[in-house]
């Protein structure tokens, strides 16, 4: 082989590898996802006013573990991504019994139920591979808080309106897996009662705010 050729050769090699390596950075965040996330989850009241007092110590917050499945559809528009998800989790953040002091989250005896979230993300490329993103939009959740009064016990759950906005980073591990971390904060404002015979309550203003820290893994399709 002589260097002409040599030179022809390696020009094509060049030349087909050159399209195959912008394929594997190009339209990384681009189209359906689904995934699965879990992390930190805290509830706490968002009144200023402070109940922890001793001897009746009544906790005014409620953390654990947040779970759940993630869905997707993103665009990448080259330096920047956008789109949209929805969102349900459940929660292990409950009231419990501490050395016989019942942390009460000021209502009672309060266990964090399903949550649902519908919302909008952008984002920009900080390398080919790796998302730097905000979102934000609505959620709904539930508690389910138990109390008495006397020999007469309530069971009901609380639906809570709000709205979240968070910011996190995504990893493309390859144009079909990705990992994310990201903090989020909620706030419901609105609520009512789901009482046993289906029946609701109208609605009445609450105070709630929820932080949570989360990591998820996920395939795009």
């Amino acid at each position: 082989m002589n260097k002409t050729t040599a030179l022809l050769v390696a020009g094509t090699i060049a030349g087909m590898s050159a399209p195959a390596m912008a394929q594997s950075t190009d339209g990384q965040f681009t189209g359906f996802r689904a995934g699965v996330t879990a992390g930190y989850d805290a509830v706490q009241a968002g009144s200023s006013v402070d109940i922890d007092n001793e001897p009746n110590n009544n906790d005014q917050s409620i953390d654990g573990l947040a779970y759940g499945v993630v869905l997707g559809y993103d665009v990448d528009l080259g330096g920047a991504v956008v789109g949209v998800e929805g969102e349900y989790t459940d929660s292990t953040a409950s009231t419990n019994f501490d050395d016989g002091d019942f942390e009460g989250f000021g209502l009672g005896e309060v266990d964090a139920g399903r949550d649902l979230y519908i919302g909008a993300r952008v984002g920009a490329k900080i390398a080919p591979d790796a998302l730097l993103y905000a979102k934000g939009g609505y959620t709904n959740a539930k508690l389910n808080i138990l109390s008495d009064y006397g020999t007469v016990e309530t069971d009901r759950d609380f639906k809570l309106d709000g709205w979240r906005a968070g910011a996190g980073v995504e990893y493309a591990v390859n144009p079909n897996t990705y990992v994310n971390l990201e903090y989020r904060y909620s706030n419901y404002s609105d609520a009512n009662i789901e009482f046993a015979d289906g029946s609701t309550s109208r609605n009445f203003d609450v105070d709630l705010d929820r932080h949570q820290v989360m990591a998820g893994v996920g395939m795009r399709f």
